[in-house]
């Protein structure tokens, strides 16, 4: 491991902060003052414990944004759950937490509006029944996530969830491993032909494979936001697959970076030195020659919620709650376990999507009749079934959009605009560009900013598309940057307008931007989402969408020349030139017509767009979509 060794003396001849604070104590020891501080209030909590040590069990403060009180971040290992832990934590957030509750994109819940004073009554119920919030924040191994019908499934070939637990058990209340690592470190294990889990998002990935018709799992490593994990080329036995993980996870942890925080996840070792060198290192290091990687089985989206259940392999269902934003209650999740007691097998399982699925469940007539779902939807509208939203600004301090209201208002509003019912669109949200909305991975995705309008900054959304599960998952394009909110539902109408129109029975947004949106360029797509809120804003009813064949060859140039031409049509109902030679005119000598003259009252800004893309003199038209973005500005 000498190329690892030189990888880390390159980069130690400094550490951060984060590691200065580390050095000062052990999290043991801020664990223990727990009590004290509970019993003396919010003021005798040291400032370090406050800034990182509590975080190491979960314990966030929150007083930036609620004065005084806390958030707590609660494992729930692989989004399992039996009723009896359920209902307990429902019990919690309702008694201790003003009944409010988050889940999260880890399969996990967050509860808010805590009091110092009823942390260790909290801790306490909560291990009562084998749920603990320990390493959930900061340098730790956070939630791993599994398919949340793992072993039910008929799609799971792999039951994952005691290999799970088996990983966890190396790190979780071991205190060699507390805050011991570089940085977060987020596990995923799949057994599943169906991707439940965004199983190529994570630092090290067990996904299903097979090779030589044994099945197994492939290992993945180097996933983080706004990066897709790649093959480590290593092919793992179930048996085989906790020498791996001790493996990699030791070497992250003696060679991983500790000096930038921008630069220290486990992608960061891998770019230093390779994946190659990183899958022999891991050979090493476990003493075991693993066999190179298998073919990769976990390839599939999953449509449980666009059906509201899933049927198991006991004939019994997967009911699928819908929960918009991931916004829960603590009574609410005590009326799922009670549901799940009544009507399943006391099961309940959590998913990425921050959605519930209530497992077992015989006759799916009757529990829709529950008032539970008078709340919440097995299957909701096109925009809901499939919406994520991180915590945002009103919960979280790197959030710069409140988010989870803006996600639900977006989706509100195309509910109406653009109605549909076959359609599937997966909307992700983040809050900032740290991405715990997981909106690199979505079909459009929203990440959080700022913009400059008027002099004053209001908040605003970079918005991409084509990000992937299926297959070994894909992260998408950006096709407007900062969007402001106030505008950004009327660039994304445009688009689902087009979906809608275009698209083919049952076609996914996913099979939409594959088969059309992939004939043009980014800049294209951002281009025409503006071009369509402006034409509506302005009521010009004229329609210009996107074809499902192209033939500009994804050339910025052609485009914006063939955009000005129909344009130009549609407003006049005649061509700007006779003939054409390619994307210009055929005969250079002919000028062309002022539109205004032959359409009164036109749109200033149209007229002058239209002269800017087809001036008779080549030289001087616009080539690229950004020097005629201003005359279709909505501020």
């Amino acid at each position: 491991m000498v190329e690892l060794q030189k990888a880390y003396e390159a980069r130690a001849k400094k550490v951060n902060k984060v590691e200065e604070t580390k050095a000062m104590q052990t999290p043991k020891e801020a664990f223990e003052k727990l009590e004290y501080y509970a019993k003396n209030g919010y003021d005798s909590i040291a400032e370090i414990d406050k800034d990182y040590f509590l975080k190491c069990f979960g314990i966030y403060d929150k007083d930036s944004t609620t004065a005084k009180k806390f958030m707590l971040r609660v494992r729930i290992s692989g989004g399992h759950l039996n009723a009896l832990q359920a209902r307990v934590l429902g019990e919690v957030a309702k008694e201790f937490g003003q009944d409010y509750m988050d889940i999260t994109t880890r399969a996990q819940v967050e509860l808010r509006y805590l009091d110092i004073k009823d942390m260790p009554t909290i801790f306490e119920r909560m291990q009562s029944v084998g749920i603990t919030s320990y390493q959930t924040g900061v340098d730790n191994f956070r939630n791993i996530v599994n398919d949340p019908l793992d072993s039910y499934g008929f799609d799971n070939i792999l039951p994952s969830q005691e290999l799970l637990e088996k990983l966890q058990s190396k790190f979780l209340y071991n205190y060699e491993w507390i805050s011991a690592l570089p940085r977060k470190f987020n596990t995923a294990v799949t057994g599943s032909i169906s991707n439940r889990c965004n199983a190529f998002g994570h630092d090290c990935s067990f996904v299903l494979a097979q090779k030589n018709g044994v099945y197994g799992y492939n290992m993945y490593l180097g996933g983080k936001v706004g990066k897709i994990a790649k093959s480590a080329d290593i092919f793992l036995l179930p048996h085989e697959v906790e020498y791996a993980y001790d493996s990699i996870i030791d070497i992250f942890k003696r060679f991983g970076f500790r000096d930038n925080r921008n630069k220290n996840r486990l992608s960061f070792l891998i770019e230093a030195v390779g994946m190659e060198e990183i899958a022999r290192a891991i050979r090493q290091n476990a003493g075991i020659n693993f066999a190179t990687a298998g073919e990769t089985m976990t390839k599939l989206d999953f449509y449980d919620s666009d059906h509201g259940k899933v049927q198991l392999r006991d004939g019994s269902f997967a009911l699928h709650i819908v929960v918009p934003s991931g916004i829960f209650s603590g009574s609410d999740l005590i009326e799922v376990s009670e549901l799940s007691q009544k009507y399943g097998n006391s099961q309940v399982r959590f998913d990425v999507e921050q959605s519930i699925y209530v497992m077992g469940v015989r006759d799916v007539g009757m529990i829709l009749k529950e008032r539970l779902f008078q709340r919440y939807k097995s299957v909701d509208s096109v925009y809901k079934n499939h919406l994520i939203a991180c915590a945002g600004s009103q919960h979280c301090p790197f959030g710069v959009i409140e988010n989870k209201s803006d996600a639900v208002k977006m989706a509100e509003y195309l509910e109406k605009k653009v109605p549909m019912l076959d359609g599937r669109v997966r909307m992700y949200w983040s809050g900032c560009v740290k991405g715990c909305g997981l909106h690199g991975v979505a079909d459009i995705g929203f990440e959080g900013c700022k913009v400059k309008i008027g002099g004053e900054m209001e908040g605003a959304v970079n918005i991409s598309l084509g990000g992937k599960l299926t297959s070994e998952g894909v992260e998408g394009y950006t096709v407007i940057k900062s969007a402001p909110l106030r505008y950004a539902h009327l660039y994304v109408e445009t688009l689902m307008s087009e979906y809608k129109r275009v698209k083919n029975p049952f076609e996914s947004f996913e099979q939409f931007n594959e088969r059309v949106l992939k004939l043009y360029t980014p800049a294209f797509i951002g281009f025409m989402m503006k071009l369509g809120a402006y034409l509506r804003e302005k009521n010009i009813d004229i329609e210009i969408g996107f074809s499902e064949k192209a033939n500009t060859g994804r050339n910025e140039e052609f485009e914006l020349f063939e955009i000005g031409r129909k344009l130009y049509y549609k407003l006049s109902n005649q061509e700007p030139y006779s003939a054409y030679e390619r994307f210009t005119n055929a005969l250079k000598n002919e000028k062309l017509q002022n539109i205004r003259s032959l359409v009164p009252n036109i749109d200033e800004n149209l007229a002058l767009m239209c002269e800017r893309i087809l001036d008779t003199k080549e030289q001087n038209r616009a080539v690229v979509f950004s020097e005629v973005a201003e005359f279709i500005t909505l501020f």
